[in-house]
């Protein structure tokens, strides 16, 4: 049941509230609402848009984008999803998160002609960023597409360029269940005549099949664009472009040459259109952030966050902590949803974790620390912890033969974790993630290292906690 449509005092929380009650289904794809009301606001979109789809490096490749345009004196427009701490996080200006005041405004104007059309959240908030990057006369938009891609509300817009980062299995209840059928409802983002660009080193089939149905210019990594590198510097090479003695992206993890290949194909694809020097390039790579990707706090004991949630990212994760050498023990604060493969995602790591914490999350698609917990100890029970090295499984498929460390730098091997024997792991439960890293920071030495991950939901209440957000 709906609430009162919030009144002309209201905070953003109130009307953050109020969407959350507005349609029966929080989850509902389909773009025929989103464009109906659309029409009704009579947009235009008059910029140059970039839609990013993929089943992971989404953010990264956002973040990216965002980075170089800005360096290259563009006015951007970034809308990704979901959030740590804030939902202004999900709406930046020219690289600052839009204030409660411009975001409640745009609300207050869909409120005024949707009419008798629900809209979900996530099409209602989509709707808020469209309007938004028109009205600050945006140059480029960057659109991250939140689930799939086919229904997804992102795919309203008639994209310039649609980038795919990735596919593997993750909401299979609404995208399939295997590689070929999620790749399907991903490269519906592809335009024809337009630029598409896929990431994957192994795309799905239907991925090349959509392009070719649709008659999309379809770029595909190691055919039409690759990276190169030493321990020094690395190089992108396209069709036409090469940029060289370029340093390694200040985002860390074992893909990040992959997301910033991407970012750079689209790049090229949109000349003219987009003019962006190799200065421009230099600058942005040096300083993207991205909290919560491989995030590693200063200080001891080791403090390592990130949102990894499906097993595709885990065995990235997984590669990346085996690259920073040894720790005497491994600390994992944990919480997940209850719609994701959770067993898959903990066997990525079970023979790396000394302790875990099982942090239980709220809301309709929240799992309580206890049954996360059971599912832990199912997974780890009997489990030896062994050496382990650069992870070559279907899931970590993305990293090419010369692994990256975790400061993107390939050629740098993993280092092997020292074993550590099943009967030492233990698993404890809690009701949120605050009291699970609580009790983490109390359990680890300095020589220890902490990881949190699993979930936005886990990650976010963490960074808030540190003072961090």
């Amino acid at each position: 049941m709906s609430i009162s449509t919030p009144g002309q005092t209201a905070g953003l929380q109130a009307w953050l509230s109020y969407l959350e009650s507005l349609h029966s289904t929080a989850i509902d794809l389909g773009l025929e609402r989103i464009r109906a009301v659309a029409d009704k606001l009579n947009l235009t979109l008059p910029f140059i848009k970039i839609t990013v789809g993929g089943t992971n490096g989404k953010g990264s490749t956002c973040a990216t984008l965002e980075a170089i345009l800005l360096a290259a004196g563009y006015k951007t427009g970034t809308y990704t999803s979901p959030h740590l701490v804030d939902f202004n996080e999900r709406i930046r200006i020219a690289g600052e998160f839009a204030s409660d005041e411009q975001i409640i405004q745009q609300f207050i104007r869909i409120e005024q002609v949707r009419g008798d059309t629900t809209l979900s959240y996530f099409e209602y908030t989509t709707l808020a960023a469209l309007m938004l990057f028109e009205q600050k006369k945006m140059d480029v938009a960057i659109l991250e597409v939140g689930l799939g891609g086919r229904l997804d509300a992102v795919n309203m817009v008639d994209t310039d360029c649609a980038i795919i980062t990735s596919v593997d299995i993750d909401h299979t209840e609404y995208l399939g269940d295997t590689r070929e059928k999620i790749g399907f409802e991903k490269a519906h983002i592809f335009r024809p005549g337009r630029p598409a660009i896929c990431a994957d080193p192994v795309p799905p089939q239907s991925i090349i099949d959509h392009a070719a149905k649709v008659q999309a210019d379809l770029w595909l990594f190691g055919k039409d664009f690759n990276y190169s590198g030493d321990r020094q510097q690395w190089a992108y090479g396209g069709r036409g472009q090469r940029r060289s003695g370029m340093a390694y992206p200040s985002l860390r993890g074992a893909n990040q040459l992959l997301n910033a290949s991407a970012a750079l194909a689209a790049l090229e694809a949109l000349r003219p259109k987009l003019v962006v020097p190799q200065q421009a390039v230099r600058i942005g790579l040096s300083q993207v952030q991205l909290p919560g990707r491989l995030q590693i706090l200063p200080g001891t004991p080791t403090i390592i966050l990130d949102v990894a949630h499906n097993p595709h990212a885990a065995a990235a994760l997984g590669q990346n902590l085996d690259a920073m050498g040894y720790f005497p023990h491994t600390h994992a604060v944990l919480g997940m949803l209850s719609d994701k493969d959770i067993a898959n995602v903990v066997s990525k790591l079970a023979h790396r974790v000394d302790r875990w914490y099982c942090a239980g999350l709220t809301g309709p698609r929240g799992m309580s620390g206890e049954d996360l917990a059971a599912i832990v100890n199912k997974v780890v029970s009997g489990t030896a912890a062994v050496p382990s090295m650069v992870d070559n499984s279907q899931e970590a498929r993305r990293v090419q033969p010369d692994s990256q460390e975790p400061s993107g730098r390939p050629g740098v091997r993993a280092q092997p974790v020292a074993p550590v024997k099943a009967a030492s792991v233990s698993v404890s439960s809690f009701d949120n993630p605050e009291q699970a890293f609580t009790e983490a920071r109390k359990q680890a030495t300095d020589n220890d290292r902490i990881l949190v991950f699993g979930s936005f939901a886990t990650v976010g209440p963490v960074l808030q906690a540190l003072g961090r957000a």
